[in-house]
């Protein structure tokens, strides 16, 4: 599929989704497949997360308007999906969740050697992330704190 005919099927899938309240967070198009595999990723506008009734309800109205477009002169096979769960820690519900979870926390220390921390995510305050480190807790302001992300700890 060239360019062109897949950038008519972004814009064409942006419409039905906008009218769902969702976005098109990717599209991938397979055609090296027998039949083509059409991927669409999808999330929800208000930051909800996507159930698997969310992309059923939003599969009928895309294949249609794929069906209407003639974009495809083929058969092919039509996959929606949300954009899982994120290794990074943005949310308030994110810190709630992922307490006691493994982090590795990007540090923005301008005088120090020290990059990255790993350790156990403990709390988190509006001034101050802390995390335990082999048992220490280590608190780490957040004006200092570049990114936090999931991950498993090595000994």
């Amino acid at each position: 599929m060239n360019q062109e005919n897949k950038s008519k099927l972004n814009a064409l899938l942006k419409k039905v989704a906008n009218e769902r309240d969702l976005e098109i967070c990717g599209l991938n198009i397979q055609t090296n497949q027998k039949p083509i595999v059409i991927e669409i990723t999808i999330k929800k506008t208000n930051g909800q997360d996507i159930s698997l009734d969310d992309c059923a309800l939003f599969n009928t109205p895309a294949s249609d308007e794929i069906e209407k477009s003639n974009l495809f002169k083929c058969s092919y096979v039509l996959e929606i999906s949300s954009q899982g769960v994120s290794d990074e820690l943005t949310s308030e519900r994110d810190f709630k969740t992922f307490k006691g979870f493994p982090v590795n926390v990007e540090l923005n220390q301008k005088n120090s050697k020290i990059k990255f921390l790993n350790g156990l995510l403990y709390e988190k305050s509006k001034d101050y992330l802390a995390i335990n480190i082999k048992g220490k807790i280590k608190k780490i302001p957040f004006d200092e704190v570049l990114k936090i992300s999931l991950c498993t700890l090595k000994d």
